[in-house]
């Protein structure tokens, strides 16, 4: 498959996952799956994204972007998104509330993206035989 099509499906995955994830912020305020599903999404949502850059398999990208994810929930227990106001984009996109939880689902998302490139990789091994 060329690159352009796999960055294609992967655009159409991650504009799909978005729309999910605004729907949740915006609509769903439940117990379960705004702080839960919605974290494990937040992180496949963000490997979609980045799938898009980089389409060929990196065995590191589900890693990378599970760092992520947990890298800023760790910037959480500073006071850094009172320095950028309440109500700032930056402020709502990192969060203002540490909790292990959501490292939990962070890590939920990023192996369920690790085995989605496993996936495809055993699955592409297998059409080249």
């Amino acid at each position: 498959m060329s690159a352009v099509k796999q960055r294609l499906i992967w655009a159409a995955a991650f504009l799909i996952l978005l729309g999910t994830e605004v729907c949740i912020a915006l609509f769903v305020h439940d117990s379960f799956v705004r702080p839960y599903l919605g974290d494990v999404l937040a992180v496949i949502t963000v490997y979609c994204g980045a799938r898009i850059v980089f389409p060929h398999r990196f065995t590191w990208l589900s890693a990378a972007v599970m760092a992520l994810a947990i890298g800023v929930e760790l910037i959480q227990l500073t006071e850094l998104s009172s320095f950028f106001g309440k109500d700032s984009f930056i402020s709502v996109l990192m969060g203002a509330t540490f909790d292990w939880h959501d490292i939990l689902c962070y890590c939920t998302g990023g192996v369920l993206c690790a085995a989605t490139d496993l996936l495809l990789f055993i699955r592409k091994g297998k059409k080249n035989d």
